[in-house]
């Protein structure tokens, strides 16, 4: 009877200690089956299909406008007045001068239903064009497909928060937390982007250059003042003439007085 009590108080702690053990591996893997159900049903068959509803097309449109004119005044201001009616704005404004051309560059943000009637509107008042290109480009897929994925990634992250609020120990707390920083960075990265589609969908822009030619390549020189410019040109030649000398006052110093020598030299073999 001893011997049997003594067996069963051998057996007891072993027992206890294996059923200990498969309660934390339980639990772990509790946890990971519970990842995989909010993957799968976060990102059915593995990926994200962007199922398209009826949307609206999102075109992005651009111009490039480059032209002349006879008043870069008037030009300027006929091209505010248009701006303003069509409720747009001048996000950039730029002017320069070369040797013979003075230019002026404006870019233009405007709403895209008054996009064409703002070209339509300079063109009327310009006789040609040394560009005119006009862009549309379509990110209506693109569109769906941020729109889709955003979704995707919100509702995984509303599952992991309620795994979070379940999580049984630190571990599991740390492991949901880090996939929840992950899924956070991914959702503003996307809403970022959709957030620039839609300002370039909702506003497009217009680049106009317009310049005017100068006549400073025909400005004529009367003959009195070729004259006085001859006469500094020889002025200046003498200043560098004489700079020059002082920059090699050396070399004529020694070439003197081995003249000097020469010639003593010479004079003393004659009179022998």
């Amino acid at each position: 009877m001893k011997f049997l009590i003594s067996i069963f108080i051998l057996i007891l702690p072993l027992a206890c200690s294996n059923t200990g053990s498969s309660k934390s591996e339980s639990s772990y893997d509790d946890f990971e089956v519970k990842e995989m159900v909010i993957e799968k049903e976060a990102f059915p068959n593995g990926n994200i299909q962007a199922t398209p509803n009826e949307m609206e097309q999102k075109l992005i449109k651009e111009s490039y406008l480059r032209f002349q004119t006879q008043d870069l005044e008037k030009t300027y201001q006929q091209i505010i007045q248009f701006v303003k009616a069509n409720e747009g704005f001048i996000q950039d404004d730029n002017a320069s001068k070369s040797y013979n051309t003075i230019s002026r560059n404006l870019i233009i943000r405007m709403p895209s239903s008054n996009f064409q009637k703002t070209i339509d509107s300079i063109s009327n008042h310009v006789a040609y064009f040394d560009t005119k290109r006009i862009s549309s480009k379509d990110v209506t897929e693109e569109f769906i497909d941020i729109e889709a994925r955003l979704k995707a990634k919100k509702t995984l992250e509303t599952r992991y928060l309620e795994l979070l609020s379940k999580a049984k120990n630190v571990k599991e707390i740390l492991e949901i937390e880090r996939e929840l920083s992950a899924i956070r960075e991914e959702i503003e990265a996307k809403q970022g982007r959709l957030k620039y589609l839609q300002n370039r969908v909702s506003l497009s822009t217009l680049n106009i250059e317009f310049y005017k030619q100068t006549a400073e390549t025909g400005v004529t020189v009367s003959y009195g003042t070729k004259m006085w410019n001859a006469v500094k040109s020889g002025f200046n030649g003498i200043s560098l003439f004489f700079l020059g000398i002082l920059y090699i006052w050396p070399f004529i110093l020694i070439a003197l007085i081995v003249i000097f020598f020469f010639r003593r030299w010479l004079h003393k073999k004659n009179k022998k």
